[in-house]
């Protein structure tokens, strides 16, 4: 393969990559913990965009609960934007006969 075409495919890459990662930053998921009480959203690029609490989660005596509630809704909505993010870079990058495991600027 000549080296002109191979930099003109990585170009290509490169650009279809950024256009991908910006749609990915404006996609949002969602992820709800202690059966939808705490409900955290979250970009693909990994940012936190809200959390809702139902009032009856709120309880004075148990912040510890709602502490919980919290990380494990944040946790699960970070975890579902990674892998967003991975599925939809892999199929930018799918056909490079890429070797399994090698990480991508993404």
């Amino acid at each position: 393969m000549n080296m002109m075409k191979m930099m003109k495919q990585a170009a290509e890459l490169q650009k279809k990559m950024k256009k991908k990662q910006d749609e990915l930053a404006k996609t949002e998921v969602e992820f709800s913990a202690g059966g939808g009480m705490v409900t955290a959203t979250a970009t693909c690029d990994m940012k936190i965009r809200s959390i809702r609490i139902k009032p009856e989660a709120v309880d004075p005596d148990d912040v510890e609960m709602l502490e919980d509630l919290v990380l494990a809704a944040v946790d699960g909505v970070l975890t579902k934007a990674q892998e967003t993010m991975s599925r939809e870079m892999a199929a930018v990058t799918k056909g490079l006969g890429l070797p399994g495991g090698m990480d991508l600027p993404f």
